[in-house]
């Protein structure tokens, strides 16, 4: 007897286990206090801190994150997702609400923002591996983009609270943080699953396959010439989008337009990407991912495109915006998802490096974007975003075209004479 496998968003989130909500309620609790990145120079500069020191200090908590995301991926493998989150979750805590403790030491603050970068980051790979072990694989790309939901309702949310907090103390900001990072941790120890890790062997499909060790996975990577391909895309497009975040209300405002029409732009997008993403997904699933890579990024150039008419009317925002995070929405819980479906001797170290590459964009995005917009001006830095839109949309035909790549299986122990069974 067969049947239609329903993907309504409701029929998914009815058969989503109680363990990825757990998980994902996890992350949006963790989210609703992420003040670090966001605040941390306003905090700095509000204490007296020079421009300049504030922003080496934001680079050193990149750089943490940057390397956070490899540690997370090693982690995750050797002892599992919710050992690694509870772990690194429990060593963010002390050090996010530390920082208004050491901001008059300057090497001090130093050190602990960076740890502060690499302990949040580095729970990032070990939730994307326990959410594909958790998921069914039918639902796997929708739990994706709940994930991403889960993280753009925490983001929505943060700057308001933040907003109440910096009337009262700026240094509650890194005491929610810490708080909201302990109650993570606590929520992951009590509800997500043990995951045993396997370092000498694990099974896929009821068989047998031997441990391979970080150098030969990564040696896998460097042939998979299609997997590289998806790589150089992702980064492509993180460096378009958080230049483009830069960019865009200095471009408002050069325009002659109120910041206010920023804040609307952020307000129509988030609402638009928290309402319709998982009825837009349910769609999505339906077409191959590497469609789903390419229509995504050339709907996000072409945003990019009216982006560069921000002079002409401000029509041009609000339908860019609305272009952009379309964009988005159709392309990324697919390309999010794709490392996860590999092979499980592959997965944490693939998604890591993923993660890892994502954030060296996030971090060169806006240096490069604002370089870029000031030396040559909007209409040539929005175009240039659009190319490589359209260029990261064509690398995904190549990148996503193709299955996962399968790992060695053992061949069986010889059989020992004598031996019992």
């Amino acid at each position: 007897m067969t049947g239609v496998k329903r993907t309504g968003v409701f029929a998914v989130l009815r058969e989503t286990p109680a363990p990825v909500r757990y998980l994902l309620g996890g992350m949006l609790v963790n989210q609703l206090g992420a003040f670090v990145q966001t605040f941390l120079i306003l905090y700095l500069t509000f204490r007296g801190t020079s421009v300049g020191f504030a922003g080496i200090c934001l680079a050193a908590y990149s750089v943490g994150a940057i390397f956070g995301a490899m540690l997370g991926g090693e982690l995750t493998h050797r002892f599992g997702g919710r050992a690694t989150i509870v772990t690194v979750m429990t060593c963010a805590a002390p050090l996010i609400a530390s920082i208004p403790l050491v901001w008059g030491m300057p090497l001090v603050l130093l050190v602990v923002i960076a740890l502060s970068g690499l302990s949040i980051q580095a729970y990032r790979p070990a939730a994307a591996v326990l959410l594909a072990e958790l998921m069914p694989e039918e639902h796997k790309v929708m739990g994706f983009s709940m994930m991403r939901i889960a993280l753009n309702i925490g983001a929505a949310v943060a700057p308001l609270l933040a907003a109440v907090l910096i009337q009262i103390n700026w240094d509650l900001l890194f005491w929610l943080d810490g708080a909201t990072a302990a109650l993570w941790a606590l929520l992951a120890f009590v509800l997500l699953p043990k995951r045993v890790a396997t370092p000498h062997s694990a099974e896929s499909d009821g068989a047998s396959v031997p441990a391979m060790s970080a150098r030969a996975v990564y040696g896998t990577l460097v042939r998979d010439t299609r997997f590289l391909c998806y790589l150089v895309a992702g980064v492509f497009g993180m460096m378009v989008y958080a230049g483009s975040i830069a960019v865009l209300p200095l471009n408002i405002v050069s325009a002659g337009y109120p910041v206010g029409l920023y804040s609307t732009v952020l307000v129509i997008s988030s609402v638009v990407l928290i309402t319709c993403e998982l009825k837009i997904t349910t769609y999505i699933v339906r077409i191959p991912k590497y469609l789903a890579g390419l229509f995504g990024n050339l709907v996000s150039g072409l945003g990019f495109v009216l982006y560069g008419l921000i002079a002409e009317h401000p029509f041009f925002v609000v339908a860019g915006a609305l272009l952009a995070v379309s964009g988005l929405m159709i392309h990324g819980p697919s390309t999010a998802a794709h490392p996860a479906t590999f092979p499980v001797e592959l997965r944490s170290r693939y998604i890591a490096t993923k993660e890892t590459l994502s954030g060296l964009a996030a971090t060169i995005g806006p240096i490069l974007g604002l370089f870029l917009w000031s030396t040559f001006g909007g209409p040539v830095f929005w175009g240039f975003c659009a190319l490589l839109s359209f260029i990261a949309g064509s690398m995904h035909i190549y990148g996503l075209g193709q299955p996962p790549v399968p790992v060695p299986v053992a061949e069986p122990e010889p059989e020992v004479v004598g031996e019992r069974p």
